[in-house]
């Protein structure tokens, strides 16, 4: 399985940004690098990152402003590098959000100790108990969480626990009667109509969100997770 995490590199001096793009993938990350520079929030959206390094001195608007504009709708971790030394600029890119301040010319080493360590908090420590389905989803089997990109997917108590059971036997198919079984198990009666509505209402969502068939169908048996 394919849990990669995925690197945004926001920096203008394109052989940098090649270079730190080239040393990240040789470390296991996704690191894609940002090439136009007129609407950085629209191209953070696309890609669904889960950490960004972003430079300070950029076309259009400097780093801090975009720190802050990502800040107003993620708390993916932010990682400033920049060849700005003094205490000032430091102290404004915490300020706006950034959770790390690296100073170049940096070795590859620093640069890598310091996303381990914040891709370790940010998302390790607080989910344990997470089983990845993709780069981008993944499920907390303790909460009946479920993640995309960082972000928790609205789910109701039905789709929860449907997906719960999905994730526990994947990749074998469960069948219908068993998801049935599933919510009877927890006081709820459901219809064989009413489990086919569930179903196609949260894959309906989750198609919506992930681009992506998440839950798959065996004709005349069930359904599964790959």
């Amino acid at each position: 399985m394919d849990t990669r995490f995925k690197l945004m590199i926001i920096e203008d001096d394109a052989s940098l940004a090649r270079e730190i793009c080239l040393s990240l993938k040789k470390l296991h990350y996704d690191a894609v690098s940002t090439e136009q520079f007129e609407n950085i929030l629209e191209e953070f959206i696309a890609l669904r990152p889960q950490l960004v390094l972003m430079d300070i001195n950029l076309p259009y608007h400097d780093g801090f402003y975009w720190c802050n504009q990502l800040r107003q709708i993620s708390k993916v971790p932010i990682i400033y590098i920049s060849s700005r030394d003094n205490d000032r600029d430091k102290i404004t890119a915490i300020a706006q959000g950034g959770d790390d301040y690296v100073e170049k010319p940096f070795r590859m080493e620093l640069l890598n100790a310091k996303i381990e360590a914040i891709l370790r908090r940010t998302y390790e420590y607080q989910v344990k108990d997470r089983i990845f389905l993709n780069t981008q989803l993944c499920f907390d089997s303790d909460t009946q969480s479920l993640y995309f990109a960082g972000e928790e997917i609205d789910l109701t108590k039905s789709e929860r626990r449907l997906f719960a059971r999905l994730v526990e036997c994947k990749p074998d198919i469960v069948t219908r009667e068993e998801l049935m079984m599933t919510l009877w198990n927890t006081d709820e009666y459901v219809t064989d109509a009413a489990l086919t509505t569930i179903i196609s209402r949260l894959r309906g969502k989750l198609n919506a969100i992930c681009g992506e068939d998440v839950i798959q169908t065996k004709k005349g048996q069930g359904y599964f997770i790959k």
